[in-house]
């Protein structure tokens, strides 16, 4: 088995600093697309990331017309993210079907790497070796079929965006449908991931796109950073901000309205005509790898999804690319 990751990425920080009210980013050019290998996928999508033994190791979703699974790569340097070798994991146990928007983690009472991912319901395998792509089990639900809470709220919106994250005593599973709801179930860690709960509303908006999907959550110190993806008053995506004491809630607004966003095309820089106007879904590059999704507020990094503006279309078939953005603003 592989042992606790202890090492936490180079560019980050030890913990310490607060996190500020307002941010401002540097953005890379687009540093992940499809490879001309003949599978025809128009984008990736909805990464993952965590650093492990010396290498970052990403996991997302490969889009094309035809629908979705996801890939994995690493490498060792931002630099070199572009020509890592895909490993598409519709070709191990995790299998084929509908599979996307991917979120990794080290589940440490199990000595376990979790990979938590949409089917149609909120689904997961397992690998004791994040290096090894055949290594992922065939898909686990966390619920027996979409909630009920899920189905009487979610209107004309769709079952997205999983997301796990644990404090000493729960694990909490986060999930969107689209419709201007956030949801959060959750059980007891000596029971993950085991015996999810009926879901309760944890957030909720009447503007559905305020609200849309993506979400994150990362313990920050002894507060809790609460990420979600909104669609701008200018049909962009981009991403609101809230913290709180508990990842039960409440949450206070941070960065959360368009002119003091989390993250969009108008507090980003980039060098060079913008390559994306969308901040869309992404991940913050954590401080450590286990359930508890520790980030340092410290330069912090957020690898997203992007795509040239002009492109339209298919929504499958969008030409999504990777970028990473690096707090500009860092106190500490």
């Amino acid at each position: 088995t592989t042992p606790p990751p202890t090492t936490p990425p180079p560019t980050t920080p030890p913990p310490g600093g607060s996190l500020p009210s307002s941010f401002r980013w540097n953005s890379s050019g687009a540093l992940v697309g499809p490879k001309a290998d003949g599978r025809n996928i128009a984008g990736i999508k909805d990464p993952s990331v965590v650093y492990h033994n010396g290498r970052y190791h990403v996991f997302a979703s490969t889009a094309k017309s035809s629908g979705y699974n996801l890939v994995y790569f690493n490498f060792a340097d931002w630099s070199q993210a572009g020509s890592a070798t895909f490993h598409y994991l519709d070709q191990a146990p995790l299998g084929t079907g509908y599979r996307a928007a991917p979120q990794v983690f080290y589940f440490a009472p199990q000595r376990l790497w979790y990979l938590v991912y949409q089917t149609g319901n909120a689904s997961y395998s397992t690998n004791p070796d994040i290096s090894n792509p055949n290594g992922w089990t065939a898909p686990k639900h966390f619920y027996s079929g979409m909630p009920d809470i899920i189905r009487d709220n979610i209107g004309n919106g769709y079952w997205v965006d999983m997301w796990v994250i644990c404090d000493n005593a729960n694990c909490h599973l986060f999930s969107s449908d689209d419709n201007g709801h956030l949801y959060r179930s959750q059980t007891s860690v000596a029971n993950f991931p085991n015996g999810m709960s009926q879901p309760v509303i944890a957030m909720q908006d009447a503007n559905p796109h305020r609200l849309f999907e993506a979400a994150n959550v990362y313990r920050v110190g002894d507060r809790y950073l609460l990420l979600v993806e909104a669609i701008g008053s200018d049909g962009r995506r981009w991403f609101r901000s809230w913290t709180s004491s508990s990842i039960a809630g409440p949450w206070q607004a941070l960065a959360a309205e368009e002119n003091n966003p989390f993250a969009r095309a108008n507090n980003v820089t980039f060098s060079g005509t913008a390559w994306t106007r969308d901040i869309s879904h992404g991940e913050l590059v954590r401080s450590g790898n286990d359930q508890t999704l520790p980030i340092s507020p410290c330069r912090m990094q957020f690898l997203y999804q992007g795509m040239d503006p002009n492109a339209g279309g298919d929504y499958n078939s969008l030409p999504w690319r990777l970028g990473l953005l690096t707090q500009a603003n860092s106190t500490c």
